[in-house]
């Protein structure tokens, strides 16, 4: 069993987190790591920053353009990764597109991730008919290469997803982009229920979860909740941390 799916036991709901690394400077991501860590998060997701980021709304897209400018590469990611590795026992899960796990080279790219001690992958722009090279890769240095499904996803491309993904299934909870939003689509229930009835993965919901409540509701019928954009805000309101801190607190009572 891997370190992402021991995570996931009987009547526990995960938290995941999401950063972008380098947002908005190296020394900060070492410290929301760790914050996130040490207040109930089980997963922690690195987001490798892009100049494209297509499945990423504004708040994900301004951050990974902050941290580009500053100079952050997939390398200086893997890095990042090493450290957090060291001092943190929550695991971790490179968020990327394909284009920077091609041009670093897939093996190469791979064993750097396993090396730095990368659980798993997540890469929204890789379609599921031409990862088979990276799932052959991944699974030869024990990573869960975690793939996503969204509303629209046809019952047909459930089935092969709860064929292949590892880890979990990470399951888009509207059609869009990323993006902290005011409520949650009141067909998600249904759509949880639905890839339920073919996938014995762990389900893991993400975009657009940003309070407690909505947080509830989703645990009431996935086994986890991903949060991402409204972490990112809040690192930007509060540069003390202290208001990060006590919404992921929060985000695991509600889900407690």
């Amino acid at each position: 069993m891997s370190r992402i799916a021991s995570i996931f036991r009987p009547d526990y709901k995960a938290l995941i987190a999401y950063i972008t690394v380098g947002y908005p400077n190296m020394s900060t991501t070492l410290e929301v790591a760790s914050v996130l860590s040490n207040n109930g998060c089980d997963i922690i997701e690195l987001g490798i920053p892009f100049s494209d980021p297509l499945a990423d709304g504004v708040t994900i897209q301004k951050a990974s353009y902050r941290a580009l400018e500053q100079g952050i590469t997939p390398q200086l990611c893997l890095e990042v990764a090493y450290q957090l590795h060291r001092k943190l026992a929550t695991p971790l899960v490179f968020m990327t597109y394909y284009n920077p796990v091609f041009n670093f080279g897939v093996e190469a790219f791979c064993q750097a991730a396993a090396t730095a001690g990368i659980d798993g992958l997540i890469i929204p722009d890789l379609p599921l008919e031409e990862s088979t090279e990276l799932e052959a890769i991944t699974r030869k240095h024990y990573l869960d290469l975690i793939y996503l499904l969204a509303p629209t996803s046809t019952e047909k491309r459930i089935a092969m997803v709860a064929n292949r993904s590892q880890g979990f299934i990470y399951l888009v909870s509207l059609t869009g982009v990323t993006g902290a939003r005011e409520a949650l689509p009141p067909e998600l229930e249904g759509f949880v229920k639905r890839v339920r009835q073919k996938a014995q993965q762990p389900l893991c919901v993400g975009f657009g979860i940003s309070t407690p409540e909505q947080a509830r509701r989703v645990a009431k019928v996935a086994d986890g909740v991903i949060v991402g954009s409204r972490l990112i805000q809040l690192m930007e309101e509060d540069a003390t941390l202290s208001s990060l801190k006590a919404f992921v607190s929060s985000l695991r009572e509600a889900l407690s």
